[in-house]
């Protein structure tokens, strides 16, 4: 994912500050204890000299080395389980002196292996949605904040409203980057679209996954930046490869850019793409279907249409009816 550069830059610096202090507390918490348990630095000594000795014995030859290396292992043992004893006798947990990271999938570094860790991706997304103002959104929109009560001037609105509801929380639940599915969410202005999306995207990101959240505008905008605006001696990070990365790419407002042929080219472009590689895709949109066709033609209405799983929105005006 093209995660954007000062963030990386940030949260790399923090994490390599996560790790070093980890392992910095869990020295000073030992010899905190070597002061009052000096015993304990005795055992600590004699289990660090175990591979010295292993390898001691591997230079006196073959013969009895099994049974030499069995009896050091067998004092191993008996060191760490006096070791044990001794915290524990002095009302220690046993694992009070190890290195206490928050991660320990990769101990605070960010990676595993060459693989960037999932806490690390949490970290850059969150701070991709800060940067980009949707971090607010994601504390004040929520599944749990979501309002039914707003749908109950017609029952088929509650109940469809009802319905979807279930539906989306399900999507964002059981959200899979090899069952990709993606959603169509139409109908007019201010009934719950962009909240749902946000809940949506609240909760596949805290399940560990890669989520791009913006409006089409403002996507829009990225790739006519890298196309029309970037110079040759700009390294600075491509705004456009993260829509082409993400575990989800939700495009809030489709239709409200200004509609011309790069647009249009564009957004086929990143549908299809997207599609062919089975990674998911939620737009949103106040355009109905007829509108949809007529504004970005076939190509793009039948992927729409064909790939994407349609879901209505009914009802009034979420932000009028809270202004009564």
């Amino acid at each position: 994912m093209g995660y954007n550069r000062d963030n990386y830059k940030r949260i790399r610096y923090d994490y390599e500050g996560k790790n070093l202090k980890a392992k910095e507390e869990a020295v000073k918490r030992t010899n905190e204890l070597y002061d009052i348990l000096p015993e304990l630095k005795d055992i600590d000594d004699h289990i660090k000299d175990i591979g010295l000795k292993l390898f001691a014995e591997g230079l006196k030859g073959r013969e009895g080395f099994e049974e030499r290396v069995a009896e050091i292992r067998k004092g191993h043992l008996e060191a760490l389980e006096a070791r044990a004893d001794l915290l524990e006798y002095s009302n220690y947990p046993a694992g009070y002196t190890d290195v206490k990271y928050e991660c320990a999938e990769c101990s605070d570094t960010g990676f595993i292996g060459i693989d960037m860790c999932s806490c690390m991706k949490r970290a850059l997304v969150m701070a991709g949605y800060e940067s980009s103002g949707v971090g607010n959104l994601i504390r004040t929109q929520s599944f749990e904040t979501f309002n039914l009560d707003y749908y109950n001037d017609i029952s088929e609105w509650r109940r469809e409203m009802e319905e979807n509801l279930q539906e989306f929380k399900n999507y964002a639940k059981n959200f899979k980057i090899e069952t990709h599915v993606n959603l169509l969410l139409m109908g007019a202005t201010g009934l719950g679209k962009t909240h749902i999306s946000t809940s949506i995207a609240k909760v596949v990101i805290e399940n560990g996954f890669d989520v791009v959240y913006d409006t089409a505008q403002n996507i829009f905008g990225d790739f006519e930046f890298e196309r029309f605006n970037r110079t040759y001696q700009d390294d600075s990070e491509d705004r456009t490869e993260k829509y082409f990365e993400c575990d989800l790419l939700i495009i809030d407002d489709l239709g409200t850019e200004v509609n011309n042929q790069f647009t249009v080219s564009t957004l086929y472009n990143i549908i299809n793409t997207r599609v062919n590689n089975n990674k998911s895709i939620i737009i949103n949109t106040n355009l109905t279907r007829d509108e949809l066709r007529k504004k970005y033609a076939d190509r793009i209405a039948s992927r729409l249409f064909g790939e994407f799983l349609p879901k209505m929105f009914y009802g009034k005006d979420v932000r009028e009816l809270k202004l009564k």
